[in-house]
């Protein structure tokens, strides 16, 4: 018995669950591609499948549509990848373990990918159906957004003849998104020296933070493992000679970090004074985030004594610095826009090899100035501190379009299904609208999708009866479109 066999709809379940059989993370999406290509194949539908795996699959209009104006419907194929620790689990060759409880689906222990597999599985059940009217589809499904919009850079936008597109990677019901914030990715690179040195082996873990997407959960008060890292290694100074052996927080830049791990080496008669250091640090963030992060733990393990290399003391005042310095948070609220997050910056990966400490930082902002002028405060600390800055991943803001014939009948479509408006809004993560936009002339595009909580965490449930609805709300949507 499939997992998902009782959750309606059941066609978009059932592509769902199959989509989510398949690894499909981000740089891993060959095989998800060829799925999807193979299902155009079966079904006699001209595709295109570029050399980054992007795929678009085109449908006819059905009758009555054929003199519609097409449209694009478009998501991505890749999922971010993220588990609990005490989670076995391989995103390269293994599928995900679904389940059902109250109402939502989850993955058990892993990220769910519902963020944006929930668009594959639309689209092919659209692709799939007899009896929806619509005019004629084109089913972008591009690869790689969640580590900068790479498959939409790089698609030739010639394979798309439509000017209105629904894009499906949102997950608020009953909200349409008309607007983003454009971004990048901040990457430093610093060299460090290391020497030997001997004494206890401490490993500092900060856990237990809730995480979530640094774009759309970035104004929910959370900490950051590496932010809380940074103060306590500063704070730890004061208490303790150490040096620093290794650091690690974080696997991607758009993922609020939930944990860091750093090992240092001090002397036998210092050893209580960090554990006591670290409790101290534990009962101050925990009150300083009760009722948003409340959980969070600052553990020290004791690890042997030891021989190895360390930070030289200049290196490791560089990594001290840096830490406390990079920003992290909401940089400023939009002045014309009541609640939007303008700007902001998550300090998403942190990893000291030998010889490099390197970090990443995601740059979101509306205003294309303010992302620049922060990615300028970040490339100043990394030059400061003599290593090498690069931007990856730019992408522009996807600017809010006053007139959208679009827009005004999803609107009309919405009060008319539901005896109310939806919200309209403009939103602080990033979308490849904004690149279609920017590509594609004339574009009206708007953003749907139904409820999901904790995405981009371990923790991510997709709602299964707002599934439901939103697939009723983009059918009817779409039999309206027939002018």
């Amino acid at each position: 018995m499939r997992v998902l066999e009782n959750c309606e709809p059941k066609k978009v379940f059932y592509y769902f669950e199959e989509i989510c059989k398949i690894p499909h993370g981000s740089r891993n999406t060959r095989q998800i591609s060829d799925y999807l290509v193979d299902f155009a194949k079966e079904h006699g539908f001209k595709y295109v499948q570029d050399e980054l795996n992007n795929v678009v699959i085109y449908k006819p209009a059905t009758a009555g549509y054929e003199n519609a104006p097409t449209v694009i419907l478009q998501g991505h194929m890749d999922m971010v990848c993220e588990k609990r620790p005490d989670v076995e689990h391989d995103f390269t060759k293994d599928g995900l373990n679904l389940s059902v409880k109250d109402g939502y689906v989850s993955a058990n222990g892993t990220t769910l990918g519902g963020d944006d597999g929930i668009a594959v599985a639309y689209s092919l059940a659209l692709l799939d159906s007899t009896d929806i009217p619509h005019p004629a589809l084109e089913v972008l499904v591009t690869v790689d957004e969640e580590i900068g919009l790479l498959g939409a850079f790089g698609l030739d936008c010639s394979v798309l003849s439509g000017k209105r597109m629904i894009n499906m990677d949102s997950e608020a019901e009953g909200s349409l998104w008309i607007s983003c914030a454009g971004g990048l990715s901040a990457v430093s690179h610093i060299p460090v020296q290391r020497v030997a040195a001997e004494g206890e082996k401490l490993e500092v873990k900060v856990s237990g933070l809730m995480g979530g997407h640094s774009g759309s959960e970035i104004d929910k008060k959370r900490a950051n493992a590496n932010a809380i890292m940074g103060r306590f290694l500063y704070t730890l100074k004061q208490e303790a000679d150490y040096e620093i052996i290794s650091y690690e927080g974080g696997q991607k830049d758009n993922a609020i970090t939930r944990e860091a791990t750093c090992e240092i080496l001090v002397a036998g008669e210092d050893v209580e004074a960090v554990k006591a250091c670290a409790a101290k640090a534990e009962k101050g963030v925990r009150e300083e985030y009760a009722g948003t992060d409340g959980n969070i733990s600052v553990l020290i393990t004791e690890e042997g004594h030891a021989e190895t290399d360390v930070l030289h003391p200049t290196s490791r005042e560089k990594v001290l610095f840096y830490l406390v310095q990079i920003p992290f948070g909401i940089q400023k609220m939009s002045g014309n826009i009541e609640g939007l997050v303008e700007t902001s910056t998550n300090i998403g990966i942190v990893k000291l090899s030998d010889d490099e400490f390197f970090a990443r930082s995601s740059v979101r902002s509306s205003v294309e100035a303010a992302r620049d002028a922060l990615s300028d405060k970040i490339q100043y600390l990394t030059e400061f501190l003599g290593g090498e800055y690069e931007i990856q991943g730019a992408y522009p803001a996807w600017e809010y379009r006053k007139d959208s014939p679009l827009r005004d009948k999803m609107v009309s479509v919405y009060e008319e299904m539901y005896g109310q408006k939806p919200e309209v809004v403009a939103i602080h993560a990033g979308l490849e609208c904004g690149l279609f936009y920017k590509k594609i002339e004339g574009l009206d595009c708007v953003s749907l999708g139904p409820d999901m909580k904790d995405i981009h965490t371990s923790e991510e449930v997709l709602d299964i009866a707002s599934t439901e609805r939103v697939w009723n709300y983009l059918v009817k949507v779409l039999e309206q479109l027939k002018d």
